[in-house]
């Protein structure tokens, strides 16, 4: 049979074309870039990958480690870091005292604690001594407001409260056990403030705590001097204070204490949480910057009052508060001693064993 299709020379061979492919030479690798730049050191440079060189694992530090110092450097522990501080301050003090009595030795000075001894003269009418109940108030206040120091240090530190606490009239609210005792203890100090105020006006008491002339200032300025150069002014507290404690009295009582009622209830759940245009006025954010250190404030004073009260005639001014008598005698004293020890039974009873059956006359207490 004649194959059909286009005619063949003699010459062609039909394995020629397979021939030519198996002989012809294969095409030459391409050359290597030589403007791509160099494999870094320490890598395998293989066709397909790169392999990193291996690494030694390091096991992180156990939590809750500190680094360790660098060489030649070691931390300042906690009691040595406190013990510099308190040499730092004795030693201010000293230069504080040189620097007072330094001064109350110039004639200038000394003219002018002639003209301002470092007492205002009260107003024609002013009580003379301290009533009852200004001392059982004072003892109330005292009990009340170191009870209130301790539960909110506790509420600002603790991170696992011992109970939480739910009131009866709404549900939706728990708050911890220790912040309820001490917004509990707030309101009794503010019934209690309230109480004191009302009758401190009725009783012309206000005289004595009220500054009612300029001349407090310099005489103000006289009595720091005084007290400074460890001069001190003559105490007779029966009667009138000096101008530092006045002041300190008039702040404490008309300044501070309003702030700290004031910033604790804004903190409170008695504050309207839906009065948008109200929390817009006044944050929270502020309530919070003022509150804390505001409790400093009476940390300070309360320290300061005691120590005044015990180093300027220990007895006579613990009668004039506790005993209503200008006398020195051992009456106040023992009042006082039997206080202290009702205000360190509160210190201890303040736990949730204890508190816990009162809570729950309020509301419900759980975990």
């Amino acid at each position: 049979m004649v194959r059909q299709g286009l005619p063949r020379s003699s010459g062609d061979d039909p394995g020629a074309e397979s021939k030519s492919e198996l002989t012809t030479p294969p095409a030459a690798p391409p050359k290597p870039d030589t403007a791509a730049p160099a494999v870094r050191r320490g890598l395998s440079v293989l066709p397909d990958r790169v392999i990193a060189p291996a690494t030694v694992p390091v096991e992180p530090a156990p939590p809750g480690t500190r680094p360790e110092p660098a060489v030649g450097r070691r931390p300042i522990g906690r009691t040595a870091r406190a013990i510099l501080i308190g040499v730092g301050l004795i030693v201010l003090l000293a230069l504080a005292v040189l620097l007072a009595r330094w001064l109350v030795g110039l004639d200038g000075v000394r003219d002018f604690m002639t003209t301002y001894p470092g007492q205002s003269e009260l107003p024609e009418g002013a009580p003379v001594g301290f009533p009852a109940w200004l001392g059982w108030q004072h003892f109330f206040n005292t009990f009340l407001i170191v009870l209130i120091i301790r539960s909110g240090w506790q509420v600002r530190t603790q991170k696992k409260p011992p109970a939480s606490w739910t009131p009866k009239w709404s549900s939706g609210r728990k708050i911890s056990i220790t912040l309820w005792l001490h917004q509990s203890l707030d309101l009794l100090w503010l019934v209690n403030g309230v109480i004191f105020v009302v009758l401190l006006f009725a009783t012309g008491q206000w005289m004595r705590v009220v500054p009612t002339n300029w001349d407090i200032i310099p005489n103000a300025i006289s009595a720091g001097l005084q007290y400074v150069s460890l001069d001190w002014p003559t105490e007779h507290g029966w009667v009138n204070y000096n101008a530092l404690q006045l002041i300190a009295y008039f702040v404490t009582i008309f300044i501070v204490a309003p702030l700290a009622a004031i910033t604790g209830v804004r903190m409170s759940g008695l504050w309207p949480a839906q009065a948008t245009r109200l929390n817009r006025l006044y944050p929270v954010e502020w309530a919070r910057a003022v509150h804390l250190p505001v409790m400093l404030y009476f940390v300070a004073f309360i320290i300061a009052h005691v120590a005044l009260v015990l180093a300027t005639g220990a007895l006579r001014n613990l009668n004039h508060m506790y005993g209503g008598q200008d006398a020195v005698n051992w009456v106040g004293f023992g009042i006082f001693a039997a206080s202290l020890l009702v205000i360190v039974g509160g210190w201890f009873a303040a736990r949730p064993l204890v508190i816990a059956p009162i809570a729950s006359l309020f509301g419900r207490v759980g975990r």
